[in-house]
C-alpha cells in the first residue's frame, strides 16, 4: 500500500482549512505540527465576530497610495490565526513545522520566527518574496512541496 508522506498529508489539510476562509478575495490555510501531529490550524479571514469581507469579482486585491497591491485590509492571515489559536489554547509552538497553502508574507514571517517555529513548508509562492527571505535569514528553512509528486521540490 502506498500512502502520502506526512508533509503532503498536512499540506492537504492546510488546503482543507483554506476552504473555511471568510475572505472572498483569496483562501489560504495553515497547519502547525510537531512530529507529524497537528498542534494548531488557521485560515485567513476577518477577526472573530466581524462580518465576512466581500470583494467584487474583478477586484482581487487592494492597492496602497503608490498603487501597489496590498491584499485585503480586513483579513487576518492563516499563519497569524494559527499562531493566535495556539496562544489562546496555551499550546507552545517551539520546534514545530508550519504547513501553508501560500508562502508567508513579511509580517507572518516575523510572527513565525518569534513563535519558535523552526521550518515552513509551502505549496505555492506568495506574490512577494520578502517573507521567505526573512525566514531564511533567521535560519528557518522554507521548502516548497509538489503535492502531485508527493515530494519537496525546493528548499533553496
Amino acid at each position: 500500500m502506498t500512502r502520502p508522506s506526512i508533509h503532503t498529508t498536512l499540506t492537504r489539510i492546510a488546503f482543507e482549512m483554506a476552504e473555511r476562509s471568510t475572505c472572498s478575495r483569496q483562501h489560504n490555510g495553515a497547519i502547525i505540527a510537531r512530529e507529524g501531529r497537528i498542534l494548531s490550524s488557521g485560515y485567513n479571514g476577518v477577526p472573530r465576530g466581524m462580518t465576512h469581507c466581500v470583494h467584487d469579482e474583478g477586484d482581487r486585491s487592494e492597492t496602497d497610495d503608490s498603487n501597489r497591491r496590498t491584499g485585503c485590509p480586513l483579513s487576518v492571515h492563516a499563519e497569524a490565526n494559527a499562531v493566535a489559536f495556539a496562544a489562546r489554547s496555551g499550546v507552545a509552538l517551539d520546534q514545530a513545522v508550519m504547513y501553508v497553502t501560500t508562502a508567508p508574507c513579511l509580517a507572518c514571517a516575523q510572527l513565525i520566527i518569534n513563535a519558535g517555529i523552526f521550518e515552513v513548508i509551502a505549496a505555492r509562492e506568495y506574490r512577494l518574496a520578502d517573507g521567505v527571505t526573512l525566514l531564511r535569514q533567521a535560519h528557518v528553512p522554507v521548502s516548497f512541496i509538489d503535492l502531485e509528486a508527493d515530494e519537496i521540490v525546493s528548499n533553496l
